[in-house]
């Protein structure tokens, strides 16, 4: 807990001291006007939790950052990226933006730069900073503004810092924008300067930063028919009905984050199309308004319109945009339940959730976040469908249900089973996918919390959201958990014990698609000798997997029968051939004979064997060989005598674990044989843990599949 934190739980009655003066404004005032930006806001960690919430916003209204007031730390958003990595986060343009934080830009698809810093101490984290600046800005920050963002941030940092140890914790403060009542003579310089402008054959008006109307002149009025007392103090998409359209009210947006002139045309009813031109400023708009001469110019633009319009407002919109785009990314259910953690609780203040489904005709929870002790949840799990609880009955009926207080929810469910997370408020919102109950999204407030009938409308419009990515990510996982069963019962699950050779091997599925794949590998005793083979069937998913199975069977079957190695490749090739699969393999065959302290091999376009010494020296095998199995039936797979001392150590693998993008595979092959002649003295098992680890299979994102087996000759009896 930092000592910012600390200053919040003030000793009982003693209330914290706010801060005297609007240290957040004036710092992030100061900082906007030093390097130009037109809006920024500052973030203050909240304490005890994980989440930066929204103290004071300048240069724009709240409600375009609506989405992200609070924001989870684990939020892939630029301020929480700033504060995770104690670092800057620079954001060129929108293509930046796109790539990087795609769904910022979903919200805010406008051409504008950004930085966002953390304001932090040594030792503490306070919250962050984001400015930004117009789209016409260079795609690089430049030095100055780097260093006088990074130093101001400090500066405020050390503030908060003392304002913490005398015990005057930062509260959130006006947000800075334009007035928006000032006369039009003020506006527009002077009173001739107003009556030339009424005078004017179009339209012309201007907007404050909150897109209401501080000045209009008649022909305005004539225009949108509306008169110029019933425009004024007003938003045009809220005063005009066949404007009330949220593409519009988009533009007005567009402008004034990007300040680029916008223009638009939209049809006023019966048949008028009308052109709307904005002229940006830091301080508000100036709108023009025509009627449009041309079908050409209106851009066949049709519009909604209608005085019994119900067009939700723009941050309902944004909310859902922005969750849409974070669950695009959810795979499996884990994913689902920490996306709607770390985007949904935190914007409506929850500080715990559950994610419930059903199945045997009982509640059973799916995964569960804010929760300190896990067995607090364990009253959901399990509860007949046929109980009536809040959790069942949102789930049966499809209704959700807000309850504001403790004493609303025990009223209608009196079993104290109905609360038993020590919550004191709740909403229970059913997730309904394809017409069929999915699950239930419990959220849990921590003090009494009333719904207005706006967030109400945000959470219902959410839930089906959550419900088709709870749907898919089921679907997911219960593929994904048959795969890997399939997967399982196709490879060995053990190595057996032979009397000259010790074996170590490890198996990494690809991480695209269902994390199956065709590599495999086999070691097996044959009549008094051993064999080992791996191998690698084209693809990474069922099919892959399911061949991998067959030539693994096939394998097995031709050395139990006593088949020399060129007999066992042949047979499997024709096998494979036969089967009229599509696919094709790699692999390489080798009967050991300790004896004799030889090891013979046939290769089938697979990658070369590594042979460690006792000596450390490590050899690329070069051996002879065929085609890859299943190309051509008359294919022969010539074989080599390997000498195979006691001590010394085969690696076998596939492709995998040596090829990645830009990696010549000489070198590959080199680092591989030098990471072996390191740990070759090492057990067997942790020499295989040590040769994927450094090879970066197990942390990085795996293209292909990774297959190794290890054997070393011991002295025989």
């Amino acid at each position: 807990m930092s000592d910012w934190q600390r200053s919040e739980q003030a000793p009982a009655g003693r209330r914290p001291m706010p801060v005297g003066r609007p240290m957040l404004s004036l710092t992030l005032a100061s900082m906007m006007e030093a390097v130009h930006a037109h809006s920024g806001a500052v973030y203050l960690l909240t304490p005890g939790e994980a989440v930066l919430e929204m103290a004071v916003m300048a240069g724009m209204p709240r409600s375009f950052a609506a989405p992200w007031e609070r924001v989870g730390l684990n939020a892939p958003i630029p301020v929480a990226l700033a504060v995770r990595e104690r670092r800057l986060v620079w954001v060129g343009g929108e293509e930046e933006m796109a790539r990087r934080f795609p769904r910022i830009a979903m919200v805010l698809p406008y051409p504008f730069a950004l930085a966002a810093l953390p304001v932090a101490t040594a030792g503490n984290v306070y919250g962050a900073v984001f400015v930004t600046w117009p789209g016409s800005h260079p795609l690089d920050l430049s030095d100055r503004e780097r260093d006088h963002l990074t130093a101001s941030c400090a500066r405020l940092a050390l503030r908060l810092e003392r304002a913490a140890t005398e015990r005057r914790p930062a509260h959130p403060e006006a947000d800075l924008l334009g007035s928006s009542a000032a006369p039009a003579t003020d506006v527009l310089g002077t009173l001739e300067a107003a009556r030339m402008v009424a005078r004017l054959p179009y339209g012309l008006c201007a907007l404050d930063l909150n897109g209401r109307i501080s000045f209009a002149n008649a022909a305005t009025a004539d225009m949108l028919g509306v008169p110029v007392s019933g425009l004024l103090g007003t938003q045009l998409w809220a005063s005009v009905p066949w404007l009330n359209d949220p593409v519009y009210e988009d533009r007005y947006r567009a402008a004034l984050i990007s300040q680029h002139v916008t223009s638009f045309v939209a049809l006023r009813p019966p048949g008028d199309w009308m052109s709307f031109r904005l002229y940006p400023s830091t301080t508000g708009l100036s709108v023009r308004i025509s009627r449009a001469r041309a079908v050409a110019e209106m851009g066949r633009l049709e519009s909604r319109y209608g005085e019994d319009d119900t067009t939700p407002r723009l941050v309902t919109i944004t909310q859902v945009l922005s969750l849409a785009g974070a669950l695009t990314q959810a795979a499996g259910v884990e994913d689902v339940v920490q996306l709607v953690a770390d985007e949904i609780a935190p914007a409506v203040g929850s500080k715990a959730l559950v994610v419930l489904g059903s199945r045997s005709g009982r509640l059973h929870v799916l995964g569960h976040r804010g929760y300190a002790d896990a067995n607090v949840v364990e009253c959901w799990h399990g509860v007949p469908l046929s109980a009536q609880t809040p959790g069942t009955q949102a789930l049966k009926t499809g209704v959700p249900a807000f309850f504001d207080s403790r004493q609303q929810l025990e009223r209608l469910y009196p079993d104290g089973c109905a609360t038993p997370d020590g919550m004191a408020a709740w909403a229970y919102l059913p997730l309904i996918a394809s017409g069929r109950p999915v699950g239930t999204c419990v959220l849990g407030y921590a003090e009494p919390h009333t719904f207005p009938a706006e967030e109400r409308a945000v959470l219902t419009s959410l839930c089906g959201l959550i419900a088709q990515a709870l749907e898919r990510a089921l679907l997911y996982d219960a593929k994904l958990q048959l795969a890997h069963g399939l997967q399982a019962a196709l490879l060995p699950h053990s190595l057996p014990t032979l009397p000259s050779i010790e074996a170590a091997a490890r198996y990494l599925p690809a991480t695209q698609g269902m994390e199956i794949g065709g590599d495999f590998y086999d070691l097996m005793p044959s009549h008094g000798l051993a064999a080992a083979v791996i191998g690698d069937v084209q693809g990474h998913n069922v099919t892959a997997a399911g061949l991998m199975g067959q030539i693994r069977t096939a394998v097995r079957a031709y050395t139990t029968v006593g088949q020399p190695p060129e007999e066992v490749m042949r047979s499997t090739n024709r096998l494979l051939i036969d089967l009229g699969a599509e696919l094709f393999a790699s692999c390489l065959y080798l009967r050991l004979d300790p004896a004799r302290e030889v090891a013979v091999m046939s290769r089938a376009g697979h990658p070369p064997p590594l042979l460690l010494r006792p000596d450390g020296r490590v050899r690329v095998l070069d051996l002879a060989g065929g085609p890859l199995l299943g190309i051509d039936s008359a294919a022969t797979y010539p074989t080599t005598e390997v000498p195979l001392v006691p001590g010394s150590v085969l690696a076998l693998y596939t492709d995998g674990l040596i090829e990645s993008p830009g990696v010549d595979i000489e070198d590959a092959l080199a680092d591989l044989g030098r990471k072996l002649t390191e740990g070759g003295d090492l057990p067997l098992d942790a020499l295989a843990d040590r040769l994927v680890e450094q090879s970066g299979a197990v942390s990085q994102e795996r293209l292909d599949d990774v297959a190794l087996l290890l054997l070393r000759a011991r002295p025989h009896d």
